[in-house]
C-alpha cells in the first residue's frame, strides 16, 4: 500500500514540474524583459491598424492591394469580391481580371484565365484557344 501512495504522490510530483518547466517562447521571453525585436513590433502595429481608420496602411510593401474596402486591402483589379470597386462581386464562374468580371470559360481575351488570348479566329470553349 505504502508503494501504490509513494508512486501515486512521485507521478504528481512529476506532473507538477513537468507543468512549470515548459519552455517560455522566444518572443514572450523578449516582451518579459522589456524589449521587442522589430518585426514583432511591425507585426503589432499593422494588426492594431486598420485601412478604415489608417488607409495608408495598404501602400505598404507587402499589402495585398492599394484599396481599402470594408476594413481590408484589397487589389480592385483582381479580388473576385471587390472587381474595379469595393462591394462588386463577380458571379460563378467569373473571374476579376484587370477590374472587370469576366467568364475565362468562353472569352476569347481571357480564355482560361486573365490575360490569355486567342488567336485570331479561334474561339474560346472550356477555357481553352480552338477547343476541339
Amino acid at each position: 500500500m505504502k508503494l501504490i501512495i509513494n508512486l501515486f504522490l512521485l507521478a504528481i510530483l512529476v506532473a507538477i514540474i513537468a507543468v512549470h518547466a515548459t519552455p517560455v517562447h522566444e518572443e514572450n521571453k523578449e516582451e518579459s524583459k522589456g524589449e521587442v525585436n522589430n518585426s514583432s513590433a511591425r507585426n503589432w502595429s499593422r494588426s492594431k491598424k486598420t485601412c478604415h481608420k489608417h488607409p495608408r496602411i495598404c501602400h505598404i510593401k507587402g499589402s495585398p492591394g492599394r484599396h481599402c474596402c470594408k476594413k481590408k486591402c484589397v487589389n480592385v483589379k483582381i479580388d473576385i469580391f471587390n472587381c474595379g470597386k469595393c462591394g462588386k462581386k463577380c458571379k460563378l464562374p467569373d473571374v476579376c481580371c484587370k477590374g472587370k468580371c469576366v467568364n475565362p470559360w468562353n472569352n476569347r481575351r481571357h480564355c482560361g484565365g486573365c490575360g490569355n488570348k486567342c488567336s485570331k479566329g479561334d474561339s474560346c470553349t472550356y477555357g481553352f484557344c480552338n477547343y476541339a
